[in-house]
């Protein structure tokens, strides 16, 4: 897309995305050429050994997939997500300024959720330590085709004081949803995936972020909360390593945190 095309679709969306309560957010059908995600379906068919695997009470039977591993199609369709006409329609579109694509995909690519697997109500990490910027933006694009709201894991953004859900969205094929990250911009899919036939849920998610980050701030790791009157479990284990990250000294911690995963922490 030609970049000045860009600008202009995304000022138009501009008022519907700082409208948006509880945090601005946005969902859009139709967001691309249908056949371009035909194509990330196909590649779809076999994919590698996942980046990150969860199987706990929070995100279960959840998988990630960088799409640096993936086939040059879907490669390609990530890279032009990260590309200058993309990231001046995400700007326009949100009013965030300074926009930075992410080379790494830490976090991101292709996400699949299987049968019986669900992500809990959460707030995303803030801090990307590889390049020290403050994330800022998801994009989230559905791939399912067929899919119904009884199937499960529509996406829910929930308000601050997580009290009750305020909007819903269910995972239909090219539908974008994107929206502000912070500390309290809570959101999920946690209802489980449902779907008669057993097909997982497929989604293209990327993460963008600003150069705003200093000293003054305390990164985090996910923050889980569950629903009220429901199941959902509370995340003992990150409280645990928020509970060792405040007794040690910073440089103590900093040398011991990679070994706490292998020890259970």
């Amino acid at each position: 897309m030609d970049t000045a095309v860009a600008k202009a679709a995304g000022k138009a969306l501009n008022e519907k995305y700082l409208g948006a309560e509880p945090y601005h957010h946005i969902c859009i059908d139709n967001f691309l050429t249908p056949e371009i995600l035909d194509g990330v379906r196909q590649d779809l068919g076999t994919l590698p050994d996942a980046e990150s695997a969860f199987d706990r009470a929070q995100e279960k039977l959840k998988t990630s997939y960088n799409p640096e591993r993936l086939p040059s199609y879907t490669r390609r369709v990530f890279h032009a997500l990260n590309s200058q006409p993309f990231i001046l329609f995400l700007e326009e579109m949100t009013g965030i300024e300074g926009l930075i694509p992410d080379p790494y995909f830490i976090g991101a690519g292709i996400h699949k959720v299987a049968n019986g697997g669900h992500l809990d109500i959460h707030a995303d990490f803030n801090l990307h330590k590889q390049m020290n910027v403050e994330r800022r933006l998801n994009v989230l694009i559905y791939l399912n085709k067929g899919w119904k709201e009884e199937y499960g894991s529509s996406f829910e953004v929930w308000d601050k004081e997580m009290t009750g859900k305020v909007a819903g969205f269910v995972p239909h094929f090219n539908r974008m949803c994107c929206f502000s990250t912070g500390s309290d911009t809570f959101h999920g899919n946690p209802e489980t995936v449902n779907h008669p036939d057993g097909e997982h849920r497929m989604s293209i998610a990327l993460y963008y972020y600003t150069a705003t980050w200093d000293s003054s701030r305390k990164s985090h790791t996910t923050i889980f909360r569950p629903r009220p009157n429901t199941a959902d479990q509370v995340d003992k284990l990150v409280a645990r390593r928020a509970h060792i990250e405040d007794a040690l000294p910073p440089m103590l911690y900093c040398r011991i945190a990679h070994h706490l995963p292998k020890i259970g922490l």
